[in-house]
């Protein structure tokens, strides 16, 4: 009956989004760690589809396709070979040990619609642990909320560590450039020997359209 009760009042339907929501994160994680995040492909493999489809080219002048020096496939313009994968990725980004995969041209947009889920759960479950605290200068009271307190330390620190990811990943998507770019700008070829600091930067908007649509 109370259970009957608090659903015609409606005070179901926030456990209940909350619930959907960490639901939703936890598919979230795992379709991310889980597909391709943009292999590049061997020269047969390639071939095939550049015969199927029209390339557009993305290299400055004058830069030249190179060979990977670990798998020896031909790496495609902003391409990386990952120790961990031991694989090359497409539009490498980095290699993330949250999800134990790699962030590239495939997987990108799903990880920062990741981060965006992550963060909403880690605020929405701070606000529901700070409202249940209510201090009191006692050692009583210490006893009975010290789990309830340390959960709340430790959602704050994932939330500042998720928030300050995903507002970095979102300023160097607005500049079309990746993590990997943006931290050896310095050692690489078609950045280092470009006039321009970052040739693929087309303005913020366009930037943001055309990495989620």
């Amino acid at each position: 009956s109370d259970l009957r009760a608090q659903e015609e009042r409606g005070e179901l339907l926030q456990p209940l989004g909350f619930v959907l929501l960490v639901l939703c994160s936890v598919l979230l994680h795992f379709k991310v760690s889980l597909m391709d995040p943009g292999f590049v492909e061997d020269d047969e493999e390639a071939g095939k589809r550049e015969e199927q489809s029209v390339a557009i080219p993305e290299v400055p002048g004058g830069i030249k396709m190179r060979r990977c020096g670990y798998c020896m496939v031909k790496q495609p313009m902003r391409a990386r070979h990952c120790q961990l994968c031991q694989r090359c990725v497409r539009r490498y980004d980095h290699h993330c040990p949250w999800i134990e995969n790699c962030v590239g041209e495939k997987n990108h947009p799903l990880f920062i619609a990741y981060l965006s889920v992550q963060l909403v759960v880690l605020l929405w479950g701070g606000h529901v642990a700070w409202s249940g605290l209510h201090f009191e200068q006692s050692w009583e009271w210490l006893q009975h909320n010290a789990l309830l307190l340390i959960s709340f330390v430790l959602i704050v620190i994932f939330t500042i560590v998720v928030l300050l990811l995903l507002a970095s990943h979102l300023y160097l998507i607005s500049c079309n450039t990746t993590t990997w770019e943006f931290m050896s700008h310095h050692r690489i070829s078609y950045l280092r020997h470009s006039e321009l600091e970052n040739p693929f930067d087309q303005g913020v908007l366009l930037n943001l359209w055309r990495f989620f649509c």
